[in-house]
């Protein structure tokens, strides 16, 4: 059981701390606080009910199907080594600097309508979590529940830390180089998963 809280916990951080534009637009905000709280707020609710569906939808799925199972979990360790690789190439190309602009504060629902629109309107996030968590999940039956606890936790404490943290790292994350530091983590620790998926399966 606790190996599957923990498992949960640092599968789905490592998937949301990949670089994009959901994340520096929390980022930015939480280095301009505004509204941090509703951004935060937004994003982790969002994460908990996509990743409980796709928690669900799977174990309904693949107990009528039972092959189901296994392709998914090497589809996973695929999409985890080619996400991997894709962050070290960043990585490679640099990575960005975050330069907050001067503008005038943003209303509140322009910020939610922003935040909900990078959010739901991102391929990569149904990816993560309905398919990518769901199947994972499958992986530590009778406890996929408690994985789903795990993977619901680290999405809060991220977003959480992100957004309130925000303004302690606007120095750092103003260089390239700290980007550069985050990708090549995000890679590794997506890597170093694939392997346990695959040598455990």
């Amino acid at each position: 059981m606790i190996e599957a809280l923990v498992s949960g916990f640092l599968v789905s951080l490592s998937l949301i701390a990949a670089i994009g534009a959901q994340n520096a637009f929390v980022l930015r905000q939480g280095i301009r606080r505004e509204h941090v709280g509703w951004v935060v707020l937004v994003c982790a609710a969002s994460d908990a009910v996509l990743m409980t569906a796709g928690i669900a939808g799977f174990g309904a799925v693949s107990a009528r199907v039972p092959w189901l199972g296994d392709a998914m979990l090497w589809a996973g360790v695929a999409f985890l080594l080619i996400y991997g690789a894709m962050r070290f190439r960043a990585a490679w190309q640099g990575g960005e600097a975050l330069r907050p602009t001067g503008q005038a504060p943003a209303s509140l629902s322009k910020v939610l309508s922003v935040c909900l629109l990078l959010t739901w309107a991102n391929p990569h996030v149904y990816l993560d979590t309905l398919v990518l968590i769901g199947a994972i999940s499958a992986q530590y039956a009778p406890y996929a529940a408690v994985f789903g606890v795990g993977a619901v936790a680290a999405s809060a404490c991220f977003f959480t830390a992100l957004g309130f943290g925000a303004r302690l790292l606007a120095p750092v994350m103003a260089r390239p180089r700290a980007w550069v530091v985050l990708e090549v983590l995000v890679g590794a620790t997506m890597w170093a998963i694939a392997a346990a998926l695959a040598f455990g399966a």
